[in-house]
């Protein structure tokens, strides 16, 4: 497996599979800006040449202490090896290295994969919020110690 920072042209193929991944559409949360922005602190795993998972993460510009994991997707052929385990650990040591002291995420609150997933990673779990998204939009909200 190889993990490399994103760049912008990760975009194309990543929107490519994305729905699919997901099995619904989901393309919508995944702007381009974030891999023309973003992409130095988001990354990139390919096996054999293949995109195998990405994750879009983001240091935040307004609090010096604060990371934020946007959006993380790995193949359904490659789930359960420990890759989306990889890909948080990598980003929690880009944040570390930049001064970071938190890691912040969000989900849906019928996201049940999602949520045990970050309590697996040891992220507090708050919610639902209700109205964190807007009206009607309540969400999980995930926070780590770095």
């Amino acid at each position: 497996m190889e993990i490399r920072a994103a760049r912008s042209e990760d975009y194309d193929p990543i929107i490519a599979v994305v729905d699919d991944w997901w099995g619904r559409p989901i393309a919508g949360s995944l702007p381009r800006l974030f891999f023309d922005h973003f992409h130095r602190t988001s990354l990139i795993a390919t096996s054999d040449g293949v995109l195998a998972g990405f994750l879009i993460g983001i240091l935040s510009p307004s609090s010096a202490e604060d990371a934020y994991i946007h959006f993380v997707g790995v193949n359904p052929a490659v789930r359960s090896t420990g890759l989306g385990r990889l890909l948080y650990e990598r980003f929690f040591e880009l944040a570390r290295a930049d001064g970071r002291t938190r890691a912040g995420a969000i989900t849906a609150p019928v996201n049940a994969g999602s949520i045990a997933f970050h309590q697996r990673m040891g992220f507090a779990v708050r919610g639902p919020v209700a109205g964190y998204d807007g009206p009607g939009k309540d969400m999980m909200v995930f926070s780590r110690a770095l």
